[in-house]
């Protein structure tokens, strides 16, 4: 998979990619990620590429000129995605989508935004990671990186690491526990080692669904819950779903056997 990113910060997005599970998939060849300077084709002794915006307002503003120039110095792999709040949403399935194409390209922008033309005439589309205001492009660049690279296969060394966690199944992932058994007097639950591996699936999965209902509900209004689901929550205590969070769900998720 091919990734590139167009950014005036070049150096603080390669330190990112130079470490971890990114880091490896790069030198084993499973990502090919490359980072592009803006201001590499600007003209004037100071590299600029911005200037304050016509009919006056605070800030600066991303010039056509250099971001035009260098992007097409190089002809990036598209679609080209402008990082910025007016945007689709980025989320979980949209990372699906992206890691299963060949590869695409993102254009970080600054200050108080790029101008008009290059979100018009450049780009192929923009991305938000939320609801909120970054300084730059460059944190949500990661964000995406990290969130679609890890679905490439081989990067994360077991595929199946990424179809067992929250968001895979429009659910929050089951909780999880690690060694000792016990710590401080809170014991790992008994069905996660008793072996039987049928019913320590039903539980994780009663265990996801319960978790999403009582911390994010609003991701089952669309989803809804199948007949084995529902039966998979009776088994380890919880009432059945009917679209609303049950009273004391936070309790029964840390009881339940």
């Amino acid at each position: 998979m091919r990734i590139e990113v167009f950014t005036i910060f070049p150096a603080l997005v390669e330190d990112f990619l130079g470490h971890g599970l990114i880091a490896k998939a790069r030198d084993e060849g499973l990502l090919d990620l490359r980072v592009h300077d803006l201001r590499s084709t600007a003209t004037d002794p100071h590299r600029s590429v911005d200037d304050a915006p016509f009919g006056g307002g605070p800030g600066m503003v991303l010039m056509p000129e250099p971001l035009f120039g260098a992007v097409e110095a190089v002809d990036p792999i598209r679609p080209l995605y402008l990082l910025g709040p007016g945007g689709a949403r980025f989320d979980q399935e949209r990372a699906r989508e992206l890691a299963s194409s060949q590869g695409f390209s993102m254009l970080c922008g600054r200050y108080e935004g790029v101008d008009e033309r290059v979100r018009t005439h450049l780009v192929d589309g923009e991305l938000s990671i939320g609801d909120f205001v970054l300084a730059g492009g460059e944190v949500a660049s990661l964000v995406v990186i990290e969130a679609v690279a890890r679905l490439v296969p081989g990067v994360m060394g077991n595929d199946e690491s990424a179809t067992d966690e929250s968001f895979s199944d429009g659910l929050l992932e089951h909780p999880q526990y690690t060694r000792p058994a016990e710590f401080r007097g809170w014991a790992v639950p008994d069905v996660l080692r008793s072996g039987d591996h049928g019913k320590i699936a039903r539980w994780r999965r009663a265990q996801a669904i319960a978790r999403t209902i009582a911390e994010r509900p609003d991701l089952l209004a669309s989803r809804g819950l199948s007949e084995a689901e529902q039966r998979a929550l009776e088994e380890f205590g919880f009432p059945r779903y009917r679209g609303e969070s049950p009273p004391g769900e936070r309790q029964q998720e840390s009881s339940a056997p």
